[in-house]
C-alpha cells in the first residue's frame, strides 16, 4: 500500500484534521487510495458550465465585477480538471460521490466571501445579473450532494475558507456561536485547549460544519444529539441581501452590542422563524449558535443479538426505555453486516463473488469476530455518577436479557481496534475518523444514504426494513442498515455503497433509491433527509392536501426570492423563474443522466 501526500491538519488549513488524528487520517487515505483503479481527474469534455440563460460574454462581464468586489483571488473559475479527492480533500466544484456525470453537477465558478458583509454583497450582485448561487459551509454533505449545485452552472459560494471563525464561547451559559467554517474537529479542538468542563455533540465523522450540519437537521449521539434543536440564534442574510438575526437576536444589544440573551433564549417574540432557514433556500446562515453539554460521567456498551427475526422484538424493548429516558443517548441498532464493514476490509475479503454477501456468510465470518455469530448489535452510552450509570445498566441489562441469547459487552471486553471504541469517543463529544473505513467496502467507493422515519414501534420499523432487504436484493446491493433510536421515531439510516467508476452501479443505486423512496412512502414513510438529486421525488411525497406544505415553501420561496438566485431546487423548492420548466427530477431521468446524459432540461 502505498503513502499518499499528508492530508492537512488543523493547523495548515480550517478543513484539516487535528494532530491527534494526523497518522490516523494518512492511514485512513493510503488505504482508501489503494482500492483505487481510477485516475484522480479524467479530462474535461467542457470548458466552463455556464448558468442557465448566460451567455459567455454575459458571464464574464458579471464574474469581472464580481471579482472586483471580493478580489480576484477569491473568485475562482471552475475550468480545471474535476478531482474528486475524499473526505478530507474533498471538492468543492462538483459531488465527489458523483451519480451522475462528474461533469454534470458542476459549479461556473467557486466565489470565496469572508465576512457577512461580502456574503451580502454577493447575493446583491447575483440578483443583478440574475445568476443563480449555491452557499455551502465546507461541502462534506457526503451521501446527499457534497458541493455539487442543484442547477448546473451556478456559482458555489464556499462559506467555509474565509468564514471560520469561532466567533464567543461562553463558559457560564454553555455555549458557542460559530461560523459556517467551523468544523467539530475545530470546535473541539478549542474547546480542549481552553480547558472548558464543556462537550460538544459531533456526528459519526468530525470533519463537517457545525452549522452546516444542523441547518441539514443532522443528528450526533449524547443527549444533545438533536443539533438544530439545540442550535440557539442565527443570523441570515436573505435574497435581497437584507440582514436577518433571528430569535432573540432580533433585539439590540446596549451600546451596539449582541444582547445578552441571544444565546440563552431561542425562540424570542412572535412567530418563530428559525425552522425555515433549516433544509431550505430562504437565507444563508452566516452565523449561529449552539447549547454546549456539560462535561459528564459516561459508559458506552454493545449488545448483540443472536436471531435476525429478533428485530420485532428488540424495538419493543428499546421504546419504554428510550421514552422513559433511561436510554441516555441517541443509541444505534445495526445489522451485523456492518461489524464486517467496519473492520475497514474490502467484501473481497469476505466474498470473492459480486452479488450480495450471502446470509450464511456474513453469520460464519461473523462467529470470527469479537460479536461472535449475531444478527444485530446494539450500541448504547449512559451518563452520570459511577451510581447512576450503575444502576441504569443493571435496569438495561435486565430489561434486554428479555431477548433470549443476548450479549452485554463493555468496551473492557472487546479489543482495542473494535469499533466499540469510537463509539465510546463520538457519545462523549470527541469527534473521529472511523466511520470512514466502510468506505472501503468497493473500489472507487461513493454511497448514498436512504433516510427515512418511523415511529419507534415494531411493526412500522418492520415494514421499512421488509422493503429494504427485498429491494436491495433486487438491485444487488449489500444492505448495511442503522437505526438511530429517540424516544419516539428511529431515523432508519441505509448506506448503499457503490463504485463511481461503474456506470451500472451507478444506475442500479439511483434505481434503487427511487424504488425505496416511493415504497416506504406508499405505506406512509418519508425520507428526512436525501441526496439532492431525489429532493423533487421526496418533497412531492410530502402531498397531503394537494401538496399544501409545498405550496406554502413556494409562496415563501417567490416572496422572499423574486429572482430565483438562491440554491434554485434545493430540498425540491423551485422558485418561480424554473418552477414547472423541466427541472424537476422525477421518473428515471437520474437513471438516464449516469454516462454522460444530462439532469438540465431541454430548453
Amino acid at each position: 500500500m502505498s503513502k499518499q501526500a499528508p492530508p492537512p491538519t488543523l493547523t495548515e488549513k480550517y478543513s484539516g484534521v487535528p494532530s491527534r488524528l494526523a497518522a490516523i487520517a494518512q492511514a485512513a487515505k493510503d488505504q482508501l487510495y489503494s482500492h483505487k483503479t481510477v485516475a484522480d481527474s479524467t479530462p474535461r469534455r467542457h470548458n466552463v458550465r455556464l448558468p442557465p440563460d448566460t451567455t459567455r460574454a454575459a458571464f464574464d462581464e458579471a464574474i469581472a465585477a464580481l471579482r472586483q468586489h471580493l478580489g480576484a483571488d477569491n473568485v475562482v473559475l471552475n475550468d480545471k480538471p474535476l478531482v474528486d479527492g475524499w473526505y478530507l480533500e474533498h471538492p468543492n466544484t462538483h459531488d465527489a460521490f458523483h451519480v451522475v456525470d462528474q461533469e454534470d453537477l458542476v459549479s461556473s465558478a467557486v466565489a470565496y466571501p469572508g465576512s457577512t458583509a461580502d456574503v451580502q454583497t454577493i447575493v446583491k450582485w447575483a440578483n443583478e445579473y440574475t445568476i443563480p448561487i449555491y452557499p455551502i459551509s465546507m461541502g462534506r454533505n457526503v451521501g446527499y450532494g457534497g458541493s455539487a449545485p442543484r442547477v448546473p452552472g451556478s456559482v458555489v459560494l464556499d462559506l467555509g475558507k474565509r468564514m471560520n471563525k469561532i466567533l464567543n464561547i461562553d463558559a457560564e451559559n454553555a455555549s458557542c456561536v460559530v461560523e459556517p467554517g467551523v468544523s467539530y474537529f475545530a470546535l473541539y479542538e478549542e474547546i480542549q485547549k481552553r480547558k472548558l468542563p464543556l462537550w460538544i455533540d459531533t456526528p459519526d465523522l468530525g470533519g463537517g460544519s457545525v452549522l452546516g450540519n444542523a441547518i441539514d437537521r443532522g443528528v450526533g449521539y449524547t443527549p444533545m444529539g438533536d443539533h438544530f434543536a439545540n442550535h440557539c440564534g442565527m443570523e441570515v442574510v436573505l435574497p435581497n441581501g437584507e440582514l436577518l438575526r433571528t430569535g432573540m437576536g432580533a433585539l439590540p444589544g446596549k451600546n451596539g452590542t449582541d444582547n445578552p440573551t441571544w444565546q440563552s433564549f431561542q425562540p424570542a417574540y412572535g412567530p418563530y422563524s428559525d425552522g425555515i432557514f433549516s433544509q431550505s433556500n430562504f437565507g444563508i446562515v452566516c452565523q449561529m449558535g449552539f447549547f454546549l453539554m456539560h462535561e459528564t460521567g459516561h459508559q458506552s456498551y454493545m449488545i448483540t443479538f443472536p436471531r435476525d427475526e429478533d428485530f420485532p422484538e428488540i424495538v419493543e424493548v428499546i421504546r419504554p426505555l428510550a421514552q422513559k429516558h433511561i436510554l441516555g443517548n441517541i443509541p444505534q441498532l445495526r445489522h451485523v453486516a456492518q461489524e464486517l464493514n467496519v473492520t475497514g476490509l474490502p467484501k473481497s475479503h469476505w466474498y470473492s463473488g459480486s452479488s450480495p454477501l450471502p446470509r450464511d456468510l456474513i453469520r460464519k465470518h461473523a462467529s470470527q469476530l469479537p460479536c461472535g455469530d449475531c444478527s444485530w448489535v446494539f450500541y448504547g452510552t449512559q451518563y452520570g455518577d459511577a451510581a447512576s450509570i450503575d444502576s441504569q445498566l443493571s435496569m438495561i441489562k435486565s430489561t434486554f436479557s428479555r431477548i433470549k441469547g443476548s450479549k452485554f459487552f463493555l468496551p473492557s471486553d472487546l479489543p482495542p481496534d473494535h469499533y466499540i471504541h469510537s463509539r465510546a469517543l463520538v457519545c462523549s463529544g470527541v469527534p473521529v475518523l472511523r466511520e470512514l473505513d466502510w468506505l472501503n467496502w468497493k473500489p472507487n467507493a461513493a454511497h448514498l444514504f436512504f433516510s427515512p422515519i418511523t415511529p419507534t414501534r415494531a411493526s412500522d420499523a418492520q415494514v421499512v426494513h421488509d422493503i429494504n432487504v427485498h429491494l436491495h436484493a433486487k438491485y444487488g446491493f449489500d444492505l448495511f442498515p442503522t437505526l438511530c433510536v429517540a424516544g419516539r421515531e428511529m431515523h432508519y439510516i441505509t448506506n448503499i455503497i457503490y463504485d463511481r467508476s461503474s456506470n451500472d452501479e451507478k444506475r442500479r443505486a439511483a434505481a434503487l433509491m427511487r424504488e425505496l423512496i416511493a415504497a416506504t412512502a406508499k405505506e406512509g414513510y418519508g425520507e428526512y433527509r436525501t441526496h439532492l438529486l431525489f429532493a423533487d421525488q421526496v418533497a412531492r411525497t410530502y402531498s397531503w392536501n394537494n401538496n399544501a406544505l409545498m405550496r406554502f415553501n413556494e409562496t415563501i420561496k417567490d416572496a422572499l426570492d423574486p429572482n430565483g438566485i438562491l440554491a434554485p431546487g434545493r430540498n425540491g423548492i423551485w422558485p418561480k423563474k424554473y418552477r414547472g420548466k423541466g427541472w424537476e427530477l422525477l421518473g428515471d431521468r437520474v437513471e438516464k443522466a449516469v454516462g454522460g446524459g444530462t439532469i438540465a432540461p431541454k430548453l
